[in-house]
């Protein structure tokens, strides 16, 4: 290789945004849009968990299992959306869009880490539908606090140990043909594309350990939990028991389905095949629309959570009120 075209490199120019001043403007009232959505719906959502007593336990004394695996994935949803779009929101605002190697390899880190969390914690939830919808007698015996504690302990510790070995590899990436990243933000596979050191090994955990065992395990513990849950809800002889027990997975299937889709686009290709100009939206998609549709999904589709909402409306009107 020429080494004129390679260089020691300490830092990345962001060049993904719009060169347009009116596209660069959209874009940035766009993204602001969505994370200011996504802080508020999660915000949100955690204050509902936390405050409203019918989403508790029947004891109260915590919240019921799936609101709490969902106060989970709000605080996910509001910590990638703010790892991942901080530095968008303030090049704008700045003019600066230079990171630092160290702070964009600590960027695809929490990036990697808080995916494969939330990946787990919907597995989680998954086995939580799986318990109330097939065996519901025993459902607060087995989904009880120090359960529903130690999973989601399990799911946030494993996040970043799988991505651990993935950040010391990418710390070791100190060669680079260019300094400029046609990204967003920092992801592993435009710093795989630019880089000139040897990939082989880190390339190979990623299709293993980051696809096998973060990504196709929680699938497949996914999958097998709701072909048991189908088939007793097609069990049910009362048609209206059935679009009950449908209606309630319903919410958690459709965020499990955009999530698992997007990355299999974005991640689940050789390197040499990805077309970063097309990777960089998926990438985007993840970041962004993803944490934004959970709370979307979850107040749209919960009738719980519609309820708590409007309970939250009446008290703060009746204390204006008063």
């Amino acid at each position: 290789m020429d080494s004129r075209n390679v260089s020691i490199t300490t830092f990345f120019i962001i060049t993904g945004i719009p060169d347009e001043p009116l596209m660069q403007f959209i874009f940035f009232l766009l993204i602001l849009l969505i994370y200011l959505i996504t802080l508020g719906g999660n915000v949100t959502i955690l204050l509902l968990v936390c405050l409203d007593h019918h989403l508790h336990t029947p004891m109260h004394y915590a919240p019921a299992p799936m609101y709490f695996f969902l106060a989970n994935l709000s605080i996910l949803d509001i910590s990638c959306s703010t790892i991942m779009l901080h530095k968008i929101i303030f090049s704008f605002i700045w003019g600066d869009n230079i990171v630092s190697v160290l702070e964009c390899f600590v960027q695809i880190f929490f990036f990697l880490a808080f995916t494969c969390d939330e990946l787990l914690i919907l597995t989680a939830m998954s086995y939580d539908r799986y318990v109330a919808i097939c065996n519901p007698l025993r459902y607060h015996s087995v989904m009880n606090s120090k359960l529903c504690s130690l999973l989601a302990f399990l799911c946030w510790l494993f996040g970043f140990l799988e991505s651990t070995p993935t950040f010391m590899e990418i710390l070791k990436l100190t060669c680079f043909k260019s300094v400029r990243m046609d990204h967003f933000f920092c992801d592993i596979m435009p710093v795989l594309k630019l880089t000139c050191s040897d990939t082989s090994f880190l390339q190979l955990y990623i299709l293993t350990v980051g696809g096998v065992l973060s990504g196709f395990t929680p699938f497949a513990l996914t999958f097998i939990s709701y072909i048991f849950i189908i088939g007793t809800i097609l069990s049910v002889n009362s048609s209206n028991s059935r679009h009950k027990a449908f209606y309630t997975c319903s919410s958690h299937l459709t965020v499990v389905t955009c999530l698992y889709v997007s990355l299999v686009l974005q991640y689940l290709r050789p390197t040499s095949s990805i077309n970063l100009g097309s990777n960089k939206y998926f990438s985007l998609f993840n970041a962004a629309a993803i944490p934004i549709l959970n709370p979307l999904i979850y107040s749209l589709k919960n009738k719980d959570i519609k309820a708590a909402v409007m309970r939250r409306i009446r008290f703060v009107a009746v204390s204006s009120n008063t």
